[in-house]
């Protein structure tokens, strides 16, 4: 609606899908599933949500005004496809899939195969963007996420950083290091997070990885920031989000079938 309000994209059509039973928050022992119309004031306020993804409850938290959470869907601030979407890069950090409908059928992907650039994914002109579908940990899942601005509400990110490490008997079974506002699309640092898995945290290790998150940063300046800056804060963070999770309680969640 930015657009179209300054004249960037004009429609010929506007079709509201608020009211078409898009709107729901459901959960199996497997996974966690959200309907693409679902506001980010209902993700907020799901018991659900904050039980099974309180990193997704605490980042919607973070978007745009109230007014804007309360209009506002998962659903919408995926398929905007901006670089700069909280919601995405807390749902890369998930492990998340969106599931696409269309009159051929209906198909699942992961959603860091989703972006294709600034603005663009691979939905199709007939698709549409059903869900949200967040596995559930298999174990005890800790997390962190951050988002930098120029003011603290209603900013658009200098750079958001979410981590979402999942950890069996002190070893990184998986870890998942997204960010946002850092390359044409949100990121997801698969190199960063392969360093990790299938050891403890300790310093080297976590130095490495912190490095390697850097390699997903597109190296050009912004509106907001240089790409110096973003690339020094990315690995900041990285190192002290994995140093945190690493020695820390707070942000584990026992999910369903774990000991």
């Amino acid at each position: 609606m930015v657009a179209v309000n300054q004249r960037t994209r004009l429609l010929d059509v506007v079709i509201h899908i608020g009211h078409v039973g898009l709107d729901y928050v459901t959960a199996t022992e497997d996974e966690l599933v959200i309907g693409a119309a679902t506001t980010h004031a209902g993700i907020a306020r799901s018991t659900t949500v904050r039980e099974r993804a309180p990193l997704l409850a605490k980042v919607v938290k973070s978007i745009g005004s109230p007014a804007i959470r309360n209009m506002g869907t998962i659903g919408g601030n995926i398929a905007n496809a901006s670089p700069g979407a909280d919601g995405a890069v807390a749902l890369l950090a998930l492990g998340a899939k969106v599931k696409l409908i269309s009159v051929r059928g209906e198909r699942i992907v992961d959603l860091d195969k989703y972006f294709h650039g600034y603005g663009e994914t691979v939905m199709e002109p007939d698709e549409l963007l059903k869900e949200v579908i967040i596995p559930a940990c298999n174990g005890g899942c800790r997390w962190r996420w951050r988002k930098v601005g120029q003011r603290k509400a209603g900013v658009c990110a200098v750079i958001s950083v979410g981590v979402a490490v999942q950890f069996d008997s002190g070893v990184c079974h998986r870890a998942r290091i997204a960010m946002g506002t850092v390359a044409p699309t949100p990121v997801l640092a698969r190199r960063a997070g392969s360093i990790l898995e299938g050891h403890r945290l300790e310093a080297p290790l976590v130095e490495r990885a912190a490095q390697a998150a850097t390699e997903a940063l597109a190296d050009r300046d912004g509106l907001r920031a240089t790409a110096w800056y973003r690339r020094r804060l990315a690995e900041v963070l990285v190192r002290r989000f994995l140093n945190e999770v690493s020695g820390e309680e707070e942000g584990i969640i026992s999910c369903p079938g774990s000991s």
